[in-house]
């Protein structure tokens, strides 16, 4: 999977993009809020059980599971956060959380709680794009990526996907010149993410398995590949349960230590 802007896939790709019809900038936008919507606020808030499985180069297999809880203060705005890892040994009881910063312009505030060392560690601005505990995925795929952070244009509009182009506003603050991803038109879900720095295609994230859940088009199974290193990470997501009323404690700093075990059975 070693593909680069110049394969045929890409080439008939951007070469789309120089027939297809142009959207004026305000239906990109559109396009935009909508699959932020369905990818990250479907409901008032949600909870879900997931398992990771991390296989590197070699082949070799790691798993992990854990639980997320998640609570929307205003629909493709400000949101919260909080995974609970259950398995294996070595992540049991690490927590991650997150206050969603979605339009302020300010930085989303992330903190990992180690329990080995009872330590809450931050996650700063620059750590969002590293490894979420040893995945192919980043902490910002698990959180989201702030549309307001990137410019899209589109590329095509044929066939049953949206395929728009993303730009970083801020070049040094990521890894990537770009990315483009095509979002499904039937339910405004991103299906496939393609990463590249420059002219080479690096990184590319996939919704394999789509569903749809109390009535919302949901992803239950992803995968993110890195095709530098040919490592990938599965994520499967079961249980999966919205509008369940979470209470505003449950994503408070005390839940770092004190799981609400209420809510995670």
């Amino acid at each position: 999977m070693k593909f680069s802007i110049t394969t045929p896939v890409a080439a008939l790709m951007f070469g789309a993009a120089m027939c297809a019809p142009v959207l004026a900038q305000s239906d990109v936008n559109d396009i935009i809020i909508r699959a932020e919507k369905a990818s990250y606020y479907a409901g008032d808030d949600g909870k879900s059980d997931a398992r990771m499985m991390i296989v590197d180069n070699q082949g070799r297999k790691q798993v992990r599971q854990f639980t997320i809880l998640r609570k929307d203060l205003q629909d493709n705005g400000d949101q919260q956060m909080m995974v609970f890892f259950t398995r294996p040994t070595d992540v049991k009881d690490t927590v991650f959380r997150v206050e969603k910063h979605a339009n302020s312009g300010i930085d989303d505030d992330r903190w990992l709680y180690l329990p080995a060392l009872d330590l809450v560690k931050r996650i700063s601005a620059g750590d969002k794009r590293t490894s979420f505990v040893g995945s192919h995925f980043f902490y910002e795929d698990v959180s989201g990526r702030a549309v307001a952070e990137d410019t899209f244009s589109l590329v095509s509009e044929e066939g049953p996907n949206f395929v728009l182009k993303a730009e970083p506003k801020v070049p040094a603050s990521v890894e990537f010149s770009h990315y483009v991803v095509e979002i499904d038109k039937s339910n405004y879900l991103p299906v496939k993410i393609d990463f590249y720095k420059g002219e080479k295609l690096y990184r590319q994230v996939e919704a394999v398995t789509i569903e749809t859940v109390d009535g919302y088009p949901t992803v239950l199974r992803s995968k993110v590949t890195d095709l530098e290193n040919n490592g990938y990470t599965l994520m499967e997501f079961r249980n999966i349960k919205y509008n369940i009323n979470l209470p505003d404690d449950v994503f408070s700093e005390r839940s770092l230590r004190t799981p609400p075990r209420a809510w995670l059975e």
